[in-house]
């Protein structure tokens, strides 16, 4: 038999990247960045902005674990938050519920937070939008949740398949959310430079008209012919 846990956990203690760091990642696009991590970091395909066209941003995580169909952990986490922080709440992908609306979003504003990620179900899009606040959720719902517990913030969490720690990169645009492990962030943004010089290189060969690559070439040279 298990104990009834705390109606909220609150774990403290995470260090937030250096602002200088951060600014380093500040318009970087997801697609590079995972080509940076060898294709690794993105949250699952279903979390996207509520807003398309103000979705971009970058910031620090602070994680939470709401329990499906409970919102305590978002509570708790729009009260430990800073100006700045990135909130990441897993909600197991639940599907039946919303875990976050309009109301919620704009006290996050408020606190100057910098996005909102959730792999569960965001309600009142209208209002989510009109706050401004970019905000990421695998769907759209309007079933409201319950605050009864428990919720954690702080610890440790999974979110669209990918692991999260407070105190991790999270960079997000209209393609998805990406996370940059804290003590890769060095690393990443070296390869970063390297996937955007070969990306500006192709992009070049394209508008000067090029129809294949060099790898497209060597493809179709080695290709065994069947017919014709």
């Amino acid at each position: 038999m298990l104990d009834n846990p705390p109606l909220l956990r609150i774990h403290r203690g995470h260090r937030r990247p250096d602002p200088a760091l951060l600014e380093r990642f500040r318009g970087a696009q997801t697609s590079h960045l995972v080509d940076a991590m060898d294709g690794r970091g993105a949250m699952d395909w279903r979390i996207k902005p509520m807003d398309p066209g103000r979705a971009a941003f970058v910031g620090p995580a602070l994680t939470a674990f709401a329990y499906p169909a409970d919102v305590v952990g978002v509570m708790g986490a729009l009260g430990e938050a800073q100006a700045g922080d990135v909130i990441v709440v897993a909600n197991d992908g639940y599907t039946a519920t919303a875990v976050v609306g309009d109301l919620v979003i704009g006290m996050m504003r408020n606190k100057g937070v910098a996005a909102f990620v959730t792999d569960g179900l965001a309600r009142d899009r209208a209002g989510i939008v009109a706050t401004g606040l970019p905000t990421f959720a695998a769907g759209i719902v309007p079933s409201s949740p319950a605050a009864n517990g428990p919720g954690e913030v702080g610890a440790p969490v999974v979110c669209g398949g990918v692991p999260v720690r407070s105190g991790d990169i999270v960079v997000g645009d209209a393609d998805g959310v990406v996370v940059v492990p804290v003590e890769r962030a060095e690393a990443v943004l070296q390869a970063l430079a390297a996937v955007r010089a070969a990306e500006a290189k192709a992009v070049a060969a394209v508008e000067g008209g090029a129809t294949e690559t060099e790898k497209v070439r060597r493809l179709l040279a080695a290709a065994t012919i069947v017919g014709g």
